[in-house]
């Protein structure tokens, strides 16, 4: 790694290196439960809005006692629509409603709740998991890889998982745009998911660029 290089990635790290996980109060794990509220909260940030407010709905609907496969399931439409309008998830309540319930109701069927067998369904494979992922409702490739990078802190299978949104945000840092010699500048599963939630933020900035590379100069 190159001086510059780790200067950039000590305050990328430092300012911007939170999961959103992180951020809604996931405590990611290779459970039931996490797994499933990070596929929840994937699905919320799916849609054009902004990802505060995505996080903001995802806490709300765990607060109200939907955070399992079997919570959102047997909860009412009205009951989840309530619960994405206190997150102020208004423009897309009504649908997403439908959707998280419908995938709840999916997971349990065919997976007893349970994304571990989801993925050991796929052989581990990241391209595998990707496509059974995309069966649910409102996940769509975006969705996949929002899921893929989070997961990788534990599930190792798919690690680097480091998508085009990812790979954007680290080419406007001057850092290497190629997933392997990315995912050499960090060491851990957990630390490929902070690297990769921090780049995402970068590739919707360009203040936050100039802001990471201003620091890193000092």
């Amino acid at each position: 790694m190159g001086k510059n290089e780790g200067a950039v990635l000590d305050v990328l790290l430092d300012r911007y290196g939170r999961t959103f996980c992180g951020e809604a109060g996931i405590r990611l794990s290779d459970r039931p439960k996490p797994l499933y509220q990070l596929l929840v909260l994937a699905t919320l940030l799916s849609a054009r809005i902004s990802a505060d407010i995505a996080v903001a709905a995802a806490k709300e609907l765990f607060k109200a006692g939907y955070g399992t496969p079997k919570g959102m399931r047997d909860a009412s439409w009205q009951d989840r629509v309530d619960a994405l309008g206190r997150g102020h998830y208004r423009r897309y309540d009504e649908r997403t409603s439908t959707m998280l319930g419908e995938g709840a109701e999916l997971l349990v069927d065919r997976w007893k709740g349970d994304l571990r067998r989801l993925r050991d369904e796929a052989g581990g494979d990241e391209r595998g998991i990707a496509r059974l992922l995309m069966e649910f409702p409102g996940i769509g490739p975006t969705g996949a890889d929002i899921f893929l990078r989070e997961v990788q802190a534990v599930w190792p299978q798919v690690a680097p998982h480091l998508d085009e949104r990812v790979l954007d945000g680290a080419g406007k840092l001057g850092l290497p745009r190629q997933p392997g010699r990315l995912a050499k500048l960090v060491g851990s599963g957990g630390d490929l998911a902070r690297l990769s939630a921090a780049l995402v933020r970068v590739s919707r900035s360009k203040k936050t660029v100039e802001e990471v590379k201003s620091a890193a100069a000092r």
